[in-house]
């Protein structure tokens, strides 16, 4: 059923009965209201239900539009975009038609149910998946930013199943891509391009809700912040939140990839980086109103001082706040596969998400009391949804079929959302404070007006006082003058006798002290020339010793680039003809799996007949049925092919024979009676509904055992499969660990030369990496150091277990690293695997690639193992991931461990690399 504000129509396009009536109010619920002195613009039309509020909360009521004369009516905007099919469902669903289909001209959007049948519904906008970033921009977000910078506040938030395109309209930085910038960054843009940063100021806070706690993304270390409630207005605030004043675009990025870093993240089936937190940006904008100020202020007169009373009046400002919400997708467990943390994660996702539903529900069906407080997320959008800011909320949807149920729930949610409405309000207030330092500077001229006149006074009894001590003195001084010019006359003749005495005693003199100083001039030039030629010639040693270390350590990079390229041609060489005798063993295989299809009759009926006569003899004492389990189980083993019809009921022949009495078998004396019967149980572990009786009767401590004591290939690959199949769940895992199952395994894993048994293997192994409990005691008992000795085998199967085991282990490792639970150095890299992950990160099969990928990109996020990821040369691999990887997930993970670690950021300035 379509849900209220949506049009339901049949198979035949005629509409059936409408709901409710469609809320047409799509032109101007985004006019913001021009505040003025003296009126303000009308509320516009609306069918919604109005402003609610809780009876019964501890919040305080709040008044409705006939009670404030200052607050005009808003509905929410909600507008619907479309995801384009990504490469995943353009292979899965390549023979299925979209589950949606959009008529942007009508505003409406079709959701089918099947082939004949669909449901259509109403919103603001629609966007297909061919609308810009700057369509989706001016379309949802504008308006909002428009309203604050005129002293409204304003809510833009995103909301749709993980995987759908949220992050990206919102938080998309658009670094390599200027077109791509989200929502974040071009309303920073309108915001500073229309303040002025002499009179206005914008400040930002980025935070993230995460497990219900409040974390600061710009100050990893306040990760428990309190929600405080004004009593009086029932305001919520977060006084202990970073606040970071922005005065230029560069600078917001900037603090906007801090926190893009430091947000959680994890790698789920729907979404390789699906964020695990709601994200929130708080963007203030304080603005005085200068043509009311400027009225109040008074005439000045000569000396520059206010003639009227006005002058003391306050200046007018405006604050308003830009919140942006990025909230975490919805997800099903059963698709996205998340469990340990991460489905805790998922559950705690899924709890706020429906508290904010709920309350949503209660506004739009006008009910007496709203849930606010049965979640942080919905406090802290108190404001946004029946407050008092301009809302517009974007819904995302993808096309895929599979997942139209979380498809129509976004949609209802969005429909929902459209009839709520908010009473917004204009936030203006007097700056004391700017009046107070306004008067401070009053008082501060008027001061020095006072110490100027001051110290002009003082400056002309100065000039005063100077003059008349110049004048004395120029009297004393004419005096002096006449006395020594009456004494200079008398002295005159006789020191002019004894100045020529003095002067031929000079001449003698100066005629001896010439020739001494010629002799010394000439020894001193000598010394000083030789001592010149000296130090020029160490110089030119020393140059010429640099000079050669330079060209020595030249020639040995060179050398080593030389032997590096040789290496890397022979392993190409190697690699091609591994691929042409893989092909070759490939038609081997088909030509032998033909042949054993055409002789599979004439063996079901030499079993056949093999049963009657045990029938016939003593073999029938084990137990009846035994021979039709063992036979139609040989036959689930080999006819596990789909074109081959479909699969026998092994789970009813459990249920017929009884598990335990299976399980008995495995410790049989005939050969032949073990191998049916664990094959018999490795399928009953292939479903996950039979592990948990198979562990309770003791089917994993048979497995083990049998794994330990059998000598046959077949028995020993069987076994191992049935163990990664029971290694898929935690529980399990931990059984495992505790009965030793990590040795044996390493055991089978040297012993074995078969490639299958070797790919279950690696397969058990994989699953066991993938649990953050068991990294240390699984590295203990050799289960890494199994891993990589089973890459000799140089099979494509084994080769891919054993890089999705590596993933597994390293993505555990810097989830730790992240949550600051250890700083140590990777266990992968002090068991010698960096150079095999090096050498296999550009492999030509897809499977073994992506796994490798993601591993490198997993142990260069932890800081201590960069030096020995430079060292390895996985630097360059790491480069090549971030410009050629064929997944952007991958290549964006890339790009974000290069550009957060200082150690690889330093040595790609050296190297000259640009990221």
């Amino acid at each position: 059923m379509a849900s209220s504000g949506s049009y339901r129509h049949s198979s035949s396009g005629a509409p059936s009965r409408l709901s409710t009536k469609i809320d047409k109010q799509n032109s101007g619920a985004y006019a913001t209201p021009k505040a003025s002195a003296k009126s303000r613009i009308p509320a516009s039309p609306s069918t919604g239900a109005g402003f609610r509020r809780s009876s019964s909360g501890p919040l305080p009521a709040q008044p409705r539009a006939s009670a404030d004369a200052g607050a005009v009516p808003g509905r929410v905007r909600v507008a619907v975009r479309l995801r384009p099919r990504n490469s995943e469902e353009l292979v899965a669903d390549a023979d299925f038609g979209d589950c949606v289909e959009l008529q942007p001209e009508l505003k409406r959007l079709k959701l089918r149910k099947n082939n004949w049948e669909s449901e259509t519904y109403e919103f603001d906008e629609v966007l297909t998946e061919f609308a810009s970033q700057k369509r989706v921009y001016e379309v949802v977000a504008k308006p909002v930013v428009e309203s604050v910078l005129e002293g409204y506040n304003g809510t833009i938030m995103a909301y749709g199943q993980t995987g759908t395109g949220k992050t990206f309209t919102l938080g998309r930085l658009g670094e390599e891509d200027t077109a791509a910038r989200g929502i974040m960054v071009r309303a920073m843009e309108d915001i500073l391009a229309d303040v002025s940063l002499e009179t206005d100021s914008v400040s930002v806070s980025y935070l993230q809700l995460y497990m219900e706690t409040i974390q600061d993304l710009l100050d990893p270390a306040n990760d428990n912040i309190a929600i405080v409630e004004d009593p009086k207005t029932g305001d919520v605030s977060l006084p202990t939140a970073t606040l970071v004043e922005v005065r230029d675009q560069k600078s917001f990025v900037d603090l906007l990839r801090v926190g893009e870093a430091h947000r959680f993240a994890a790698n789920t089936k729907l979404n390789t980086e699906s964020s695990r937190s709601h994200a929130i940006l708080m963007v203030n904008v304080r603005r005085a109103v200068k043509g009311r100020q400027d009225m109040d202020m008074g005439y000045r007169g000569e000396n520059g001082h206010h003639t009227s009373s006005h002058s003391l009046r306050p200046p007018v400002v405006r604050k308003s706040k830009l919140v942006v919400v990025d909230l975490a997708g919805s997800e099903r467990i059963d698709k996205s596969g998340s469990e340990g943390h991460t489905l805790e994660e998922a559950k705690s996702i899924n709890l706020s998400l429906s508290a904010l539903g709920k309350c949503i529900n209660a506004l739009a069906e006008n009910s007496s009391h709203v849930p606010i407080r049965d979640s942080k997320l919905t406090r802290l959008l108190k404001d946004s949804f029946g407050g008092t800011a301009r809302t517009s909320l974007v819904v995302t949807v993808g096309p895929s079929p599979r997942h139209r149920g979380e498809t129509a729930s976004t949609i209802m949610f969005g429909q929902r959302a459209m009839k709520v409405e908010n009473m917004v309000k204009l936030k203006e207030e007097f700056d004391y404070k700017s009046l107070s330092r306004r008067l401070d500077i009053e008082l501060d001229k008027l001061i020095a007006e006072n110490e100027r006149q001051r110290k002009y006074f003082e400056d002309e009894v100065e000039r005063i006082r100077v003059e008349a001590q110049k004048r004395i003195a120029e009297a004393e001084k004419s005096c002096k003058i006449v006395l020594e010019n009456e004494k200079t006359k008398y002295q005159q003749d006789y020191m002019e006798s004894i100045k020529k005495l003095e002067e031929k005693w000079k001449v003698n003199q100066q005629s001896i002290e010439k020739s001494r100083a010629e002799q010394e001039i000439r020894t001193e030039t000598k010394s000083d020339e030789l001592l010149e030629v000296r130090n020029m010639l160490e110089n030119e040693k020393n140059l010429r010793q640099s000079s050669q270390d330079e060209i020595i350590d030249l020639r040995n990079q060179v050398q080593h680039w030389k032997k590096l390229e040789e290496s890397r041609g022979a392993e190409i060489v190697k690699l091609r003809k591994l691929l042409d005798t893989e092909a070759s063993q490939k038609e081997k295989l088909e030509e032998e799996i033909a042949a054993l299809k055409s002789h599979l009759l004439q063996l079901s009926v030499e079993a056949e007949e093999t049963r009657r006569s045990l029938d016939r003899g003593a073999s029938g004492k084990l137990f009846p049925g035994l021979d039709s389990l063992m036979s139609q189980a040989n036959r689930n083993s080999q006819l596990r092919d789909p074109s081959n019809g479909p699969k026998p009921p092994v789970a009813k022949l459990s249920e017929q024979v009884g598990l335990q009495k299976i399980l008995s078998l495995l410790e049989s004396e005939d050969a032949d009676v073990r191998v049916h019967a664990v094959k018999v149980v490795a399928n009953l572990a292939a479903e996950e509904a039979n592990q948990e009786k198979i562990v309770e009767a003791g089917g994993l401590t048979s497995l083990l055992t049998l794994l330990r004591s059998s000598e046959d290939e077949t028995i020993r690959r069987v076994a191992a499969g049935a163990l990664a199949n029971l290694a898929m769940n935690q529980t399990n895992q931990d059984m495992i660990m505790a009965q030793g199952g990590v040795s044996l395994l390493s055991m089978t894993a040297s012993d074995a030369e078969d490639p299958q048994t070797l790919r279950m293997v690696a397969g058990a192994i994989a699953n066991l990496c993938g649990n953050d409990k068991l990294q240390a005691r699984l590295r203990g008992e050799g289960g890494i150091k199994a891993l990589l000795g089973m890459v000799k085998c140089g099979h494509p199967d084994v080769l891919a277990q054993v890089a999705r085991g590596i993933a597994n282990f390293a993505k555990c490792e810097s989830r730790a690293a992240t949550q600051g639970n250890t700083m140590e150095r990777s266990l992968l890299i002090e068991d010698g695997a960096l150079p095999w992950i090096v050498k296999n990160a550009n492999n030509e099969a897809a499977p073994i690639r992506r796994h490798i990928e993601l591993a490198l990109c997993h142990l260069a996020q932890h800081e201590v193992n960069a030096k020995e990821i430079i060292n390895e040369g996985a630097l360059w691999e790491l480069v090549r991931i971030s410009r050629d990887c064929s997944r952007e997930d991958i290549r964006l993970l890339a790009h974000r461990t290069l550009t957060s670690s200082p150690t690889l950021q330093a040595e790609m300035r050296r190297l000259r690399i640009e990221c």
